[in-house]
């Protein structure tokens, strides 16, 4: 009798500790997914305070394709993160899925399909400026860039749609791992497939060619305006400065959610627990790489951040402004980025359009 009841008292101590050891997995992992969507959101809001009115340098089209991209980014923070955030609080782990699951499971999937859409068309309007500089009034009309910025978000939203529907065909569960509801790929693996194959592989390759075509066309003309005389030694290289880490982000944050979910399609085994919660949340983790690769390197994008500062500055607290010594330099500001205007955009989206076209 006795060591039964022994064996009994340490299975609980071990269930005990099985559930000790969760809760803290869980408080960490729940930290972190506060901290990094704080971040992704306070980068974005900053974002769009700034590219809401014109930055000098920055084309209508720019700025329209800049702005989707700011808004897809944001919603890792606005939505996602606080969706799944509340359904790990409220949602019992031993249910099964539920119709809540299902639709924060649609929102996670058509954000993320949204935001490598609006990647993808920023570097095709890189490419058509670039490689097609005199038709590009002509090709990236208002009408046209407003179009494909439709495209990004509302193909999604057709695409993904039969994860929102509860005993559909995608079924869908909460992942204690990752604290994300989660479709169920390994029970539609066609689905699954096809999923991949129309969001990230055709992504990745206009994201990749184009970029390579830009980064090719730009070491070219450097070398040719290096050859003349025309080029300073000490001039940044802007293509490698932008678009290699822009690509290098995409496919390290990317390719492993991608990589996971073909395995668990495949196989119909999840990976280990910590292994899901990284690259499931990877990919969130780009939305504030875009804010430093594509905004924050930008010296007038800088200039304009610091300006709109100045403004809220002397709005809400003039006495601080004026210890900062900010009342006297707005004017002046101002009459600066109209003098650095072109030279301020070399590290900005359309910056590489504006080196090859020199030539």
């Amino acid at each position: 009798m006795f060591p039964a009841l022994n064996l009994s008292t340490s299975n609980v101590s071990d269930v005990d500790c099985q559930r000790l050891q969760e809760l803290n997995h869980r408080s960490i992992k729940v930290c972190i997914i506060i901290v990094l969507g704080v971040m992704i959101t306070l980068g974005n809001v900053a974002v769009l305070l700034v590219i809401s009115s014109s930055v000098a340098g920055w084309s209508r089209n720019s700025r329209y394709f800049l702005l989707s991209l700011t808004a897809a980014d944001s919603a890792f923070g606005l939505l996602v993160m606080p969706l799944n955030l509340w359904v790990s609080l409220l949602k019992d782990y031993t249910e099964g899925p539920d119709a809540l699951c299902h639709v924060v499971a649609f929102c996670n999937a058509t954000v993320y399909s949204t935001c490598m859409y609006t990647l993808a068309t920023i570097s095709l309007e890189r490419y058509v400026a670039v490689f097609y500089p005199l038709q590009y009034s002509a090709l990236m009309t208002r009408r046209r860039t407003l179009l494909l910025i439709a495209f990004a978000w509302c193909f999604p939203l057709a695409l993904l749609s039969p994860i929102s529907f509860p005993g559909g065909i995608i079924e869908v569960h909460f992942s204690t791992a990752s604290l994300v509801c989660n479709p169920s790929y390994s029970t539609n693996v066609a689905y699954s497939l096809s999923l991949t194959c129309l969001i990230f592989f055709p992504c990745s390759a206009v994201m990749t060619y184009a970029n390579l075509r830009v980064w090719c066309a730009a070491k070219r003309q450097r070398l040719k305006l290096r050859r003349y005389g025309c080029a300073l030694r000490s001039r940044h290289n802007v293509a490698a400065r932008v678009l290699v880490p822009v690509m290098a982000a995409y496919y390290t944050c990317w390719t492993p959610c991608m990589a996971a979910m073909i395995y668990n399609a495949v196989s119909g085994s999840s990976v280990p627990e910590w292994v899901e919660f990284v690259v499931v949340w990877l990919p969130t983790s780009n939305g504030f790489l875009n804010c430093i690769f594509y905004f924050w390197i930008n010296r007038n994008f800088r200039r304009k951040f610091h300006f709109v500062l100045q403004r809220l500055a002397l709005a809400l607290c003039p006495e601080l402004a004026d210890s900062l010594g900010w009342s006297n330099s707005s004017t002046q500001f101002v009459s600066d980025v109209l003098v650095d205007g072109v030279h301020g955009r070399s590290s900005s989206v359309s910056s590489t359009c504006t080196l090859l076209s020199l030539a």
